[in-house]
């Protein structure tokens, strides 16, 4: 399946609804004199125009990668998925200083038996639109078409409440459509900041999900000779394509011949699974002597002292230059790390005064 050209189709039947709903509930506005109904209408006409540049976008971040741009042109689907969110809240700030208005100032709205029953026919569009944008953007490892889910989902329950003003104004007469216009602003700006908070955090840089890194590092301690696997860090260029590192222990009598082996065998099968380009680094593991794992084991101790190291690896003892390192990964929130370090080895240089140590302060890049 080729993921971006099911992308574009998906977008082109959202665009396709979306007029059609967009026409239908902008004649009801007009007709009914209805403020909600007509903000509803632009509303929709966003949504399809959000499908537009989803389409661009998608065609261009689906181009080749090229000198210029050797990562590829991936990062273009979060920069359009920023320019939906701009025209979502625009939309949003336009009708809320709309409906504003029309509460201060309302004016004479009637709907009709026909009215109510396209609004209703557009609350279940737009419901199954949502669900179809969710799930195929689930399917695609989409964020446009994940976020254009959210909002039409939320656009459904939007002309719920048209429909709901529609009624009581039928049966009552009460003019609602000030209240409802502000409460429909408020939905459509909410959707603008959820959809600008997660491509501007794809665009800055977030963590790994759990469920990648884990399922990463499981299938690397799989592999015959690798003891564990620890510093993975993923750069993401598009939602399919992230390029990285990590670090493997392993026996530091395997030779460099068998290393090289291991790592083609590796770096494919990760790219296979989970789409992430890997550099490997290595650290070497010694402690099949008796020293290298008393020396270990007073490491350990000492870093379990503090709650907030959250990890220990990358341990080598080096007895002939009586030398000893490893990392430390502290919580990000502890911001005396350094000082922490300095009491470590402090403590075991009294333990082992031979020998030297030196502590990485690393990163708690992911889990």
């Amino acid at each position: 399946m080729d993921r971006s050209k099911e992308i574009i189709k998906v977008s082109y039947k959202g665009i396709a609804v979306n007029v059609m709903l967009t026409v239908f509930k902008a004649i009801v506005g007009f007709t009914a004199h209805s403020t909600s109904v007509l903000l509803d209408a632009v509303n929709n006409l966003s949504d399809a125009l959000s499908s537009v540049i989803t389409i661009i976008g998608t065609k261009i971040a689906a181009k080749s990668a090229d000198r210029e741009h050797p990562y590829g042109y991936g990062r273009i689907e979060y920069i359009t998925s920023s320019v939906v969110a701009v025209i979502v809240l625009s939309a949003g700030a336009a009708s809320l200083k709309e409906s504003v208005t029309r509460l201060i100032k309302p004016a004479a709205v009637k709907y009709s038996a026909v009215s109510v029953i396209i609004i209703a026919a557009a609350v279940a569009a737009k419901f199954f639109l949502g669900r179809y944008f969710t799930k195929k953007g689930k399917e695609l490892n989409s964020s446009s078409l994940k976020a254009s889910g959210a909002d039409a989902s939320g656009d459904a329950f939007i002309s719920l409440a048209t429909l709901v003003s529609a009624v009581i104004n039928l049966i009552t007469g009460l003019n609602i459509e000030g209240i409802l216009g502000i409460a429909i602003s408020f939905f459509i700006l909410k959707a603008g900041y959820e959809i600008i908070s997660e491509t501007l955090g794809n665009i800055i840089g977030t963590r790994i999900e759990p469920e990648l890194s884990k399922g990463i590092k499981d299938k690397l301690c799989s592999y015959d000779g690798i003891k564990g696997a620890y510093d993975l860090i993923l750069h993401s260029y598009g939602p399919s394509e992230c390029i990285g590192s990590v670090h493997v222990e392993l026996d530091d009598e395997m030779t460099v011949k068998q290393l090289d082996a291991l790592s083609r065998r590796i770096v494919p099968e990760i790219y296979s699974e989970f789409g992430a380009l890997l550099t490997i680094g290595v650290y070497a593991s010694n402690t099949s002597d008796e020293t290298s794992r008393r020396i270990k084991e007073a490491v350990r101790a000492a870093a379990d002292k503090y709650p907030q190291i959250i990890q220990m690896h990358g341990f080598y003892a080096d007895n002939a230059a009586k030398a000893v390192s490893f990392d430390l990964i502290f919580d990000f929130r502890e911001k005396e790390r350094t000082d922490i370090a300095e009491k470590i080895k402090n403590e075991l240089s009294q333990q082992f005064g031979d020998y030297t140590f030196y502590v990485n302060l690393d990163r708690d890049m992911s889990d």
